[in-house]
């Protein structure tokens, strides 16, 4: 869902599928503290504060969760992780095959059972009518689990064990529905009694109940005192009690105490933390150095909870990642660095990436990457300073896990700047068996996609690490590769995917030795996506022939390839002139030319190209009236509130006109903006859109008009763009790279790339079924 505070955020934090979240609701913070897991019905916290939950699934007993990690959810159900950078997830703890499953379990930590029982999983599994009692066992700085017996167990087939608790007095205390089934759908249909459910109470023997007690009622040194109870109820009752009560001078005085003597200091320095809002830099500085390392490791994470620290705290901090014994404290600092600013982050990273011991860890290694990724764009220098060192390359953790996957996430994105930090790395690496790690990374970033937009600058890196695909040599102009790349691209039988990319790279390279084999190919091929691509491609070359020949074999085209076409032809005013006169003398139906190629066709400002779009596509060529526009919005609200729309059927339709350009969910192009965070709630506010798209144009998307030395007039947004090239993508998907040093004039105009009509084809029926799957809350099954 989508959380913001009002006054403070000015963009929603958006979350899909599960995910552990904090609140702080007198600071009104929100945060997602680990994304994934189970179906969390249950959070535990147990005496270390280490954070639990159960999972709706067999073959485990649920997740233990650390500051900032990404962990497995239900995939098809709610999508991918948020970052698609994280290139691994954490996965629920280790546990024997048993069947599903443990929402709920607590960790018991009660002192009244006898001692055997403490630390001792107990969990409830509704389906199997038990409770299940658990050993959890260090995991290196994780957790598995071993079931050791039931607790509760019944051949009533109706006990329906569905939440479990410790009380005051020490006893565990389990809540059954009590129904004969228990699933989604009964509950739905009304098919259970609400006053068939019972509450058990697990006890030692001879245990009793607890007396009569009020703890609103006692001072704060009694409740201090309660810090030291063997039940942890009572050491966190009492603690939130005292933070309703504020801060106090007491507290702060009688915790101090605590932790100087090591008496309860745990539970000292969260109450601590409580009383001050916050350590100090010099109780920080002790914590660190303290003899538990449970609590070096909470000084460590609420040093860094805020994101800031000192210089001093930093260094701190970097000097004990490399000293540091305790494997769950490195973890930790793991965790804590990625809140922190590049500089001091990577300082401990860079310690932490030199132990060696822990590039076999569960979790360390990929904390470890994601404290590199959450800098990779903001701290970009700063990241590849770290690789400056020789010797850091050589570390176990950075050669198993992090500098492969450093060059796959520059490369994943496309962007020019991180492809330029890709070509840094092949600088820097010390060997060529460095560089060929790199290149597997980037090997993998690229992964059926196209090779032929890498920057110069990565094309001359990459041949001097050793790579020499055809390709780079291609890229590179050698004449031999162009006269193989030509005979291949003609190539009918030839494979698919490698004809694309030659193609593309032959908008970039400037070949005019290719325009008679694009257009053949454009005219002959059977393949509509390379006949799409060799148009794209001409597009690039000012050969007079090529919108003579395009308008020509334009009827032939169908319709994928006629969008191009158009494209093509409206970038250079002699071919729109070509186009227009064309249709003026019926060789061409008008019907056929989008509301958006009328557009650019207008942007040329030529009178004869004016004079014929006004004659055939009205006076209102390149945008409805506000009249209009009124009355379209009127008519299909009327149909929307006539009958209910099939969100199944509306998927298909999406995909075949609105997905072309736009993601809702995992399904989509990514040409327009990402619809699934959009405000999708907004009938109204979604009609406009679709029926003027001009009129809100969100930011990031704002078209450009760009006239270019060669005589091309072009528009798009501006997908990537640095002080040597920008990358301009049109509502066709076909990008184009244009060298600062050819572009004339650039500027934004207050049209949108998005074509209006874009409902004209539909029926009711489906236009209701269409705006049903766009406002789907979550992807459908």
């Amino acid at each position: 869902g989508d959380i913001k505070r009002p006054g403070i955020d000015k963009v929603p934090v958006h979350s899909l599928g599960q995910l552990i979240w904090r609140y702080h609701p007198e600071q009104k913070k929100y945060e997602i503290f680990a994304e994934g897991g189970g179906n969390t019905f249950g959070v535990e916290i147990d005496a270390k504060g280490r954070l639990y939950s159960g999972h709706n699934g067999g073959n485990t007993r649920g997740f233990h969760y650390v500051q900032g990690g990404y962990y497995q959810k239900g995939f098809g159900k709610h999508g991918a992780l948020s970052n698609p950078y994280t290139f691994g997830y954490f996965e629920a703890m280790g546990h024997h095959n048993v069947q599903r499953f443990t929402h709920c379990f607590v960790i018991y930590d009660g002192g009244s059972l006898p001692e055997k029982y403490h630390g001792k999983l107990f969990g409830v599994v509704p389906l199997l009518s038990h409770v299940v009692m658990s050993d959890v066992l260090p995991d290196r700085s994780s957790f598995k689990t071993k079931d050791i017996g039931y607790a509760l167990e019944s051949k009533d087939p109706w006990f329906r064990p569905v939440d479990i608790q410790v009380g005051p007095d020490g006893a565990i205390y389990v809540a059954d529905m009590y129904e004969q089934r228990i699933d989604h759908a009964s509950h739905y249909q009304g098919r259970i009694d609400t006053k068939s459910g019972r509450i058990y109470r697990i006890a030692g023997k001879g245990m009793k109940p607890a007396g009569k007690f009020d703890l609103e009622k006692e001072t704060d040194i009694q409740l201090l005192e309660k810090q030291s109870h063997s039940n942890k109820w009572y050491r966190q009752t009492a603690r939130e009690e005292l933070m309703r009560r504020g801060k106090s001078a007491d507290v702060t005085t009688f915790m101090l105490g605590k932790i100087l003597y090591g008496i309860d200091a745990l539970e000292a320095i969260w109450m601590l933390n409580l009383a001050q809002g916050g350590l100090t830099d010099g109780q920080v500085q002790v914590l660190l150095k303290y003899g538990d390392p449970y609590v070096r490791l909470w000084a460590a994470r609420l040093a860094c909870d805020d994101g800031e620290v000192s210089a001093e705290i930093a260094k701190k901090l970097a000097d004990l990642a490399y000293r540091e014994p305790n494997v769950e404290v490195r973890s930790q600092l793991a965790c804590s660095a990625r809140r922190l600013p590049a500089a001091q982050s990577l300082a401990i990273v860079k310690n932490l990436a030199g132990r060696s011991e822990d590039a076999g860890d569960i979790h360390i290694p990929l904390l470890l990457w994601w404290a590199i990724e959450a800098k990779a764009d903001s701290g970009r220098d700063e990241v590849l300073k770290l690789f400056a060192d020789k010797a850091f390359w050589d570390q176990p953790l950075v050669a198993q896990h992090l500098s492969e996957r450093l060059m796959r996430r520059y490369g994943a994105t496309g962007a020019r700047k991180d492809l330029l930090a890709c070509a840094k790395l092949l600088e820097l690496a010390p060997t060529k068996e460095h560089a060929a790690k790199l290149m597997a990374g980037l090997e993998s970033a690229y992964e059926g996609r196209s090779l032929a937009s890498l920057p110069a600058e990565l094309v001359t890196a990459m041949t001097k690490a050793g790579a020499t695909s055809p390709t780079l040599k291609l890229r590179q102009g050698d004449a031999t590769a162009v006269a193989d790349a030509l005979k291949l691209i003609a190539d009918e039988k030839a494979d698919v995917t490698r004809r694309q990319q030659f193609i593309q790279i032959f908008s970039t390279i400037q070949q005019p030795t290719s325009v008679p084999v694009l257009l053949k190919l454009a005219k002959e091929s059977r393949n509509d996506a390379l006949r799409s691509a060799a148009l794209a491609s001409l597009q690039s070359y000012r050969d007079e022939t090529i919108g003579a020949d395009v308008v020509a074999l334009y009827k032939d085209l169908p319709d994928q390839v006629r969008e191009v076409a158009q494209t093509l032809l409206s970038s250079r005013a002699a071919w729109s002139l070509l186009l227009v006169s064309a249709i003026d003398t019926g060789k061409i139906d008008k019907q056929t030319i989008s509301d958006s190629t009328v557009q650019k066709l207008l942007l040329h400002g030529t009178p004869q190209i004016t004079q014929l779009c006004k004659k055939h596509f009205g006076e209102s060529a390149g945008g409805a009236s506000p009249e209009v526009i009124r009355q379209q919005l009127e008519k299909l609200t009327a149909i929307m509130n006539t009958a209910s729309g099939n969100p199944y059927q509306g998927k298909k339709l999406f995909l075949e006109s609105c997905g072309k350009c736009h993601k809702l969910f995992d399904d989509g192009g990514n040409i327009g903006p990402n619809l699934t965070t959009y405000k999708r709630d907004d009938l109204r506010g979604m009609l406009l859109n679709v029926v003027s798209p001009s009129a809100e144009i969100r930011e990031g998307f704002e078209n450009y008009l760009v006239r270019t030395a060669d005589g091309r007039t072009l528009n798009g947004f501006i997908a990537d763009q640095d002080p040597q090239v920008v990358v301009l993508k049109g509502a066709d998907g076909q990008s184009i790279s244009l060298a600062r040093d050819d572009i004339e004039d650039m500027k934004a105009v207050k049209i949108s790339i998005m074509p209006e009509g874009a409902l004209k084809a539909m029926s009711d029926q489906q236009i209701r079924d269409l705006f049903a799957y766009l406002r789907s809350t979550q992807p459908l099954p």
